[in-house]
């Protein structure tokens, strides 16, 4: 093997929760890690605003600063974080693991550990990225709270959709969901629960055409695609709950992954099905999606990799 190789024990790829809290664990067990931080450092919460429910925080935290703090803690306990983005590997059981950065510098790592993230989908209109953080939101639970007692809107006509907006009717006066087509894609459980709940009103064939307000969202104006009506809706908040894509393609020739993208891990652990390679955070998790949890997935995956090195050195 080249001399020009780079040789590391365990390389984590990508930022954010998942990423910075393996990198704390596996700093501490010496295995000197080396994070790469990818297109996002910081993942989702660099977008986002004010961040109240992960413990720790009584007075909240904004997401950017929240992010940084874990990076510095990461990097105090001696990871190696690297603005980078990797953009090829190859995976073989056991490793060592190959890894392309930037299209040019080849790394050779005994341990991986995924934890690229997934993004949402977006409607793709300016006003939703104008106002992202300042009434835009992709994640129900985590910024609902600020809405309380408020008029909201959701789009989405899913399972996700349908949940987001059986919690969003708890804490806001009224909700409406936004459902493109005539009828939902939910399972009828959830569907019947919000027809069932009377503070959501559902608008079929009904598309938005634009966000309004100039610094916070303060309506929504749609369109019905059938009638061609239009109509402006006062609201504070507006959700977006039409999926997410997880960042894994580069590794698909190598792991298993479901339907959607998300890569398969170990029922109670990371391990993926290659030796060796370990997956955190929203890159496997399609049901919760929050910032502990990508945390907790973190801190198991840089112990199942100390682990596992540590049984190949016996």
């Amino acid at each position: 093997m080249s001399e020009s190789i780079e040789q590391i024990e365990c390389l984590i790829i990508g930022s954010g929760p998942a990423g910075y809290t393996a990198a704390i664990y596996a700093a501490r067990a010496d295995m000197k890690p080396v994070l790469y931080e990818g297109l996002q450092p910081g993942g989702q919460l660099t977008i986002t605003t004010d961040v109240e429910n992960y413990p720790g925080y009584p007075d909240g935290i904004m997401g950017p600063e929240m992010m940084d703090n874990f990076k510095k803690q990461a990097v105090r306990l001696g990871t190696d974080v690297r603005f980078g983005m990797v953009t090829s590997v190859e995976f073989k059981n056991g490793g060592p693991q190959k890894v392309i950065v930037d299209g040019t510098k080849e790394i050779s790592a005994k341990s991986v550990i995924i934890s690229t993230g997934a993004s949402a989908k977006w409607l793709g209109i300016p006003s939703e990225s104008r106002l992202n953080g300042s009434g835009v939101s992709a994640c129900a639970v985590c910024d609902g709270f600020f809405y309380r007692g408020s008029d909201v809107a959701i789009v989405g006509a899913g399972d996700t959709a349908c949940e987001e907006a059986s919690y969003l009717s708890k804490i806001c006066s009224k909700v409406y969901m936004l459902v493109r087509r005539d009828e939902f894609r939910a399972s009828k459980a959830m569907q019947h629960r919000v027809l069932n709940t009377p503070n959501i009103e559902v608008l079929f064939n009904t598309e938005t055409d634009e966000i309004l307000g100039d610094t916070t969202v303060e309506a929504v104006r749609v369109s019905n695609n059938v009638s061609g009506e239009k109509r402006e809706i006062p609201i504070k908040g507006f959700f977006v709950a039409i999926g997410h894509t997880p960042n894994t393609e580069i590794f698909k020739p190598f792991l298993e992954m479901d339907e959607s993208g998300y890569i398969i891990t170990e029922k109670g652990s990371s391990r993926t099905n290659v030796e060796g390679v370990f997956c955190a955070g929203d890159a496997q998790d399609k049901i919760y999606r929050q910032a502990v949890t990508a945390a907790g997935s973190g801190c198991m995956a840089a112990l199942d990799a100390e682990r596992w090195l540590a049984a190949k050195e016996d």
